[in-house]
């Protein structure tokens, strides 16, 4: 005999809306608490694999739907079955229906597939030559385009999708790739007010940064855009602004870039920046020493 959360999970897939509502509003907040998942993980395939086909329905269905796979992909497990199913192509395929109501969630429940390594080689489209990047070059023009000034900012969490794919070197590579130009059109959104645009777009120059010896001249054509974001943190407090320059690599960038430059007044610059920073490195270790007397 089924059990109580046996047929409720069946209800997903009956024919009926009002039952289909009913049923998803009730998964939706079991999601929301660690019994509820734990109970909802034990019928894990049929969940996800049901939720999945209510995603494309109406928004009274599809809203709840997606709350509550964005829930359950809070759980790593759960997570990697969704990737497996191929709920990142999913997603991605549905974001850009015209009609789709749910694209926060959406964007949301991407974050959180690539918190994996298998989700963020989906999202990348790496074994596909024919069509690699392609998703990630849609979310980067759809974060560009979305206006942060607007209080629903459908997109403002892509900047979190974009710090998990370049903590991996073939996200770096492709953010980094002067073809694309995915790096300079991100940098743009540095002086957003949205702080969550923000803590994203910093994340990414931070992890790309760590590519600086490798990919010096592809950070290089990004410069009119890659130093004021790199130094504005700077201007602010010294002991903050030092901390957030060390924190996106700031002074091997300068070391590799002045191995690299043979112009001598660029030279000299970058001999003058160095000095600043030891000197106020100094400052900052000396002010914070403590006597006893």
């Amino acid at each position: 005999m089924a059990t109580e959360l046996e047929e409720l999970v069946g209800f997903l897939s009956a024919p009926s809306l009002p039952v289909q509502k009913a049923a998803v509003d009730i998964v939706r907040d079991l999601t929301g608490s660690e019994d509820g998942l734990l109970s909802l993980s034990k019928y894990a395939n049929i969940v996800i694999s049901s939720l999945s086909r209510l995603l494309s329905q109406k928004k009274e269905v599809s809203e709840p739907a997606a709350q509550a796979v964005v829930n359950l992909s809070q759980n790593s497990n759960l997570a990697a079955k969704m990737v497996e199913i191929g709920m990142v192509q999913m997603a991605m395929d549905l974001l850009y229906k015209p009609d789709s109501s749910i694209t926060q969630l959406l964007v949301m429940l991407l974050v959180n597939l690539t918190q994996l390594d298998a989700g963020i080689k989906s999202l990348l489209q790496t074994e596909d030559e024919k069509v690699q990047g392609l998703f990630v070059m849609r979310l980067v023009r759809s974060f560009c385009r979305s206006s942060s000034e607007n209080r629903d900012d459908q997109f403002d969490h892509v900047g979190s999708i974009l710090v998990n794919i370049s903590q991996k070197e073939a996200g770096r590579k492709m953010l980094l790739d002067p073809k694309r130009g995915l790096l300079k059109q991100i940098l743009r959104q540095f002086d957003s007010t949205n702080p969550l645009r923000k803590k994203g777009v910093s994340g990414t120059i931070r992890n790309c940064c760590f590519e600086a010896e490798n990919q010096l001249q592809d950070l290089l054509l990004t410069s009119e855009f890659l130093w004021p974001a790199l130094l504005l943190p700077v201007a602010g407090k010294k002991e903050a602004g030092l901390r957030a320059f060390w924190s996106v690599n700031g002074p091997r960038i300068l070391q590799v870039g002045y191995e690299d430059e043979q112009d001598p007044k660029v030279m000299e610059a970058y001999e003058q920046v160095g000095s600043l920073l030891v000197h106020e490195s100094r400052t900052a270790v000396s002010s914070n020493e403590t006597s006893y007397s």
